[in-house]
């Protein structure tokens, strides 16, 4: 068996209900004949991750290292692991294991994230019980199908958001077929919805952005918007009445929003939920029946997925608007997140180190 490098993993763990993280360490699963490790270079932040540390989504088991937008170079790897090399940037997004097997009918649908043996890159347990632990950290070992090679025109700075808010944007494009022509929106401009807006329009829809900060307007134009429409300003918001073939809400909208939603959409449109509205959705059947509108959601991309999104990420140069800051400040970048502030993903960087 391959002995991995990092045999005490220091990173940043929650303790306790919250937004502050410190300190801690932990011992790694021994390297897997499939597995690599990991020495991290780049941390995105998700909202995900403040969701778990806060137990907002109940379930967490602390200590916990949250962090699943992370980039980083091959250090080792285990003795099966061909299609990898030490010294090659990789990526990882939410899942750290699925089985990939043919006969697992999620997998043979490139549905892995829904493989009944998935392991998520935190706050999740692998068989033998041992907890999994995430980005906010120095090293990881992963299965290395979940190691993704980045493409060598795309600068890994620029790459963790990629792994989870890219990918959950355009995950349900590419499984829906949207093409040129089509007519998109986007709801909530933000961490999701500002990628959404470029991966739309490389793709050749024409992108209505919605957004209540008229302030946004001309970003949203400049990263690939045709429309951008105030919804606070009821014509415009008029003005798009049975006109969407699909909608992709990136935000925590209302649930008394969903209503409105379904009056911007063309008979047979699509609506993606990508956020999690707080409480129930309440709907009239009867909308339903009269429009054809369908409402649907989207959870992650599995490996396929992920490894379209880099490319096709490269080949258009999107790039998240990002914002730095040293992994040490963590706690900072993570109230900047909690308090609505980012612009629109906050990366953290770990100190670079050559004696690895």
């Amino acid at each position: 068996m391959v002995e991995g490098k990092i045999n005490e993993i220091h990173g940043w763990a929650a303790k306790q209900p919250g937004i502050k993280v410190e300190p801690w360490s932990y011992t790694p699963r021994p390297l897997g004949e499939n597995d690599v490790e990991i020495k991290i270079e780049y941390s995105g932040i998700c909202g995900s991750d403040l969701h778990t540390i806060k137990e907002e989504w109940s379930g967490t088991s602390y200590p916990a290292i949250v962090g699943h937008e992370i980039v980083g170079k091959v250090i080792t790897k285990g003795e099966k692991v061909t299609h990898l090399e030490e010294g090659d940037m990789v990526g990882v997004g939410a899942q750290v294991y699925g089985c990939l097997q043919a006969d697992c009918d999620p997998c043979s649908r490139d549905l892995d994230p829904h493989c009944p043996r998935s392991v998520f890159t935190y706050n999740a347990k692998y068989p033998d019980g041992q907890q999994a632990h995430g980005g906010y950290a120095e090293a990881v070992r992963v299965d290395s199908n979940y190691a993704i090679k980045l493409p060598a025109s795309l600068d890994p700075v620029y790459a963790p958001p990629l792994m989870c808010a890219g990918t959950t944007v355009f995950a349900p494009m590419l499984r829906k077929g949207v093409k040129k022509g089509d007519k998109v929106g986007v709801v909530g401009i933000g961490g999701l919805g500002h990628l959404a807006i470029q991966y739309a329009s490389a793709l050749g829809a024409e992108v209505y952005a919605f957004s209540h900060s008229p302030n946004k307007r001309e970003q949203c134009l400049e990263l690939g918007a045709t429309h951008f429409i105030d919804t606070s300003n009821k014509e415009e918001v008029e003005g798009v009445k049975r006109t969407l073939n699909y909608l992709f809400v990136t935000s925590n909208s209302q649930s008394n929003q969903y209503n409105e939603f379904i009056s911007w959409m063309d008979f047979e449109g699509q609506i993606v939920l990508l956020a999690l509205p707080k409480g129930q959705m309440s709907f009239s059947a009867g909308e339903f029946i009269r429009t054809e509108v369908a409402i649907t959601g989207s959870l992650i991309g599995g490996v396929n997925v992920l490894k379209k999104t880099l490319e096709f990420s490269a080949k258009h140069n999107i790039l998240p608007i990002i914002e730095r800051f040293p992994m040490e400040k963590i706690n900072d970048a993570l109230g900047r997140v909690d308090s609505g502030q980012a612009r629109y993903r906050i990366v953290l960087e770990n100190p670079q180190s050559s004696n690895l």
